[in-house]
């Protein structure tokens, strides 16, 4: 497991270099000022379970990873964690340039603590998973910025970790490897290690984790289910695109539960209605189905965009649009009047349970109202196929003769 109690991490910023060496000298006062990168940060990750850390760039995720890595020192605080860890943090972290891709991975071994028969061992797994071929013997400096994170990643995961903890750096994978790392996630999901990462990829923060941790301005904002903060996330990156954050530092506020804008539009009702025009919440797979949404407008508007986006129980985003997408101009609206929009289109959704998100916008995509979650629904199918979605193949097929 991983313990991180009341962890903070200050830097000292100075204007020049020169008044670092003037603040040395005896009476000489003050000639920096205090940057919090982490304040107080304290949560815990048990033994299996996968925890992300989301946030905007600057939140601090990579310096509390590098923490409990062990690479950088707490101001304050401390960090616990039980057993081996194996960290791949950002690109160029880790290995040595001038060596080989092999030379690389036994000395990673050695300071894992792990022997020459352990690294021999584990070596031809290391290879077959990171597929870089006959650029094992080569120099890593001589890798691109994927072969080198396949190598840096299939060396962690292989060297039987405790606990695993990876930075953003699975972002520049390709997707056959992303896709491989997800199922290799799992897999270690399954073996109990624990695992800490970070990741932009709010999708993938959905799918795999048992709980979400959202940094803002090195402060712990949110933690808990992963679609609750990711959606507490989103919303206020949405807010921020509105105005940019008080001189405080303090995030603005969200209203209702991960509802947000600036109520230049209201949405006062949303419904999915069947082929027969009746509300529902169960659809049937290939139904003609309509999404109407109304809303109410308390200021001018002119060119609003009105969208939707479908997810899945994982959280991950599976269908969205909006009216600019589908080239639908709506004109001005003034103050009291009413918009009810329907979008409309057959529903080849596979057999699962789904939300749906809406929202009204600016024509610059600032939001005026946006509701996650706001409806579940159920696709209801005899039919069992794999997936999220029903491509309708046709199969055809001939025997010959030799």
């Amino acid at each position: 497991m991983v313990l991180i109690q009341h962890v903070s991490k200050i830097y000292r910023l100075y204007r020049r270099p020169l008044d670092r060496l003037i603040e040395a000298l005896p009476a000489s006062g003050k000639r920096h000022t205090d940057f919090w990168a982490l304040k107080d940060i304290s949560f815990g990750v048990e033994r299996g379970e996968i925890v992300s850390v989301v946030g905007p760039n600057g939140s601090g995720k990579s310096t509390l990873l590098q923490i409990v890595s062990g690479i950088l020192q707490p101001t304050s605080g401390r960090v616990r964690a039980e057993g081996r860890v194996a960290a791949l943090l950002e690109l160029g972290a880790g290995f040595n340039p001038e060596f080989t891709g092999r030379e690389n991975i036994f000395l990673s071994g050695e300071i894992m603590g792990l022997s020459r028969k352990e690294m021999e061992r584990a070596f031809p797994k290391i290879e077959a998973f990171a597929e870089i071929g006959e650029f094992i013997d080569r120099p890593v400096k001589e890798y691109s910025s994927g072969m080198y994170v396949r190598l840096a990643f299939s060396t962690a995961i292989h060297v039987e970790p405790d606990v695993l903890i990876v930075d953003e750096a699975l972002s520049v994978g390709d997707a056959i490897f992303s896709s491989r790392c997800i199922q290799k996630f799992e897999e270690l999901k399954a073996r109990k290690v624990t695992t800490l990462f970070v990741s932009h990829d709010l999708g993938l923060v959905k799918r795999l984790s048992n709980r979400a941790v959202f940094l803002l301005n090195g402060r712990m904002d949110a933690i808990g289910s992963p679609r609750d903060v990711v959606n507490r996330y989103v919303g206020l990156v949405h807010e921020r695109q509105r105005a940019q954050l008080p001189a405080n530092g303090e995030p603005p506020a969200l209203g209702g539960s991960f509802r947000h804008g600036d109520g230049v539009s209201r949405i006062t009702d949303i419904c999915i209605l069947n082929a027969s025009g009746a509300r529902t919440t169960a659809v049937m797979r290939g139904e003609r189905i309509t999404i109407r949404l109304q809303a109410s407008f308390h200021s001018p508007s002119r060119e609003p965009v009105v969208g939707l986006l479908i997810r899945n129980r994982l959280g991950i985003d599976v269908y969205g649009t909006n009216t600019r997408v589908e080239q639908v101009s709506l004109g001005e609206f003034a103050p009291g009047e009413l918009l009810e929009l329907d979008f409309s289109f057959e529903c080849w959704l596979a057999r699962h349970e789904y939300t749906l998100t809406v929202a009204t916008q600016h024509a610059d995509g600032h939001s005026q109202d946006w509701l996650d979650d706001v409806v579940s629904f159920t696709v209801v199918d005899p039919k069992e196929i794999a997936g999220v979605v029903d491509l309708q193949a046709k199969i055809e097929w001939r025997k010959e003769r030799k």
